[in-house]
């Protein structure tokens, strides 16, 4: 499942890094192929996750895994409205992909104690160092959202990548 998530998510934030990625053919290569790994990585592992839907999980609805991950999602959801929001009012639209990379990233760090997965700390890790030198880059030569969606895509289909072997060898 966490392969499917995370691929399903660097398909869109390579997706997001189109908005205005540096001049040059490469930057879209390397993107496109990105956004390609994380569509393939999701093809993969949802049939598999379907098929194993009725198999234990980390989350078994009504434990304490499961109300730390409804808290942790609905804390980041509104979390993300509210710097939306803050962000557009104050006409720094620029600032919204490395604020939504912020609260993705420290989501990230909570949820790896809630799925045993340490592979979401690390994702955190990196992810919040993008999103706050995403946030502090000139964006002169290209789109915030560039500085986000690359590594954000690569992080997240490369952790995917991992977490989806290790599913399915142990299936």
């Amino acid at each position: 499942m966490t392969g499917a998530i995370f691929g399903v998510a660097a398909f869109i934030w390579a997706g997001w890094a189109q908005e205005r990625p540096p001049h040059g053919l490469i930057w879209h290569f390397i993107l496109g192929t990105l956004g390609l790994g994380g569509a393939a990585l999701a093809a993969v592992t949802v049939p598999a996750a379907v098929s194993n839907w009725g198999e234990p999980t980390a989350i078994v609805f009504g434990g304490a895994a499961f109300a730390w991950y409804t808290a942790v999602f609905w804390l980041e959801v509104a979390a993300m409205i509210v710097l939306v929001i803050l962000a557009t009012r104050r006409k720094r639209s620029d600032l919204i992909a490395p604020l939504i990379l912020a609260v993705v990233g420290i989501h990230f760090i909570p949820l790896a104690w809630v799925f045993q997965q340490p592979v979401f700390a690390v994702a955190g890790i990196v992810l919040t160092a993008a999103a706050v030198t995403a946030a502090r880059v000139p964006d002169r030569a290209a789109a915030r959202s560039f500085w986000c969606g690359l590594p954000a895509s690569a992080v997240l289909l490369a952790a995917g990548a991992v977490c989806a072997a290790a599913g399915l060898e142990a299936l």
